[in-house]
């Protein structure tokens, strides 16, 4: 099973990006997402942004994401 964490897109140069979430940044790929732009939202499996998420989405499972840490 994998567990995602969406990630804000911050820095992008070709097909290298640098996503940030919840207080983390990771380098990651892009190849598989047309156009990527700083600030789309996506998830990452492997190292690479597999799908772009509707900005809503993506703050919703974070906002999910945050109250199961804060249940730890």
């Amino acid at each position: 099973m994998c567990l995602a964490v969406p990630l804000k897109l911050v820095e992008i140069n070709g097909n290298d990006a640098v996503g940030e979430s919840m207080g983390m940044r990771r380098r990651l790929r892009v190849d598989f997402i047309e156009d990527p732009q700083p600030g789309d939202y996506v998830i990452v499996h492997a190292g690479f942004a597999i799908e772009r998420l509707p900005e809503k989405q993506a703050l919703d499972d974070l906002e999910a994401w945050e109250e199961v840490r804060d249940a730890l």
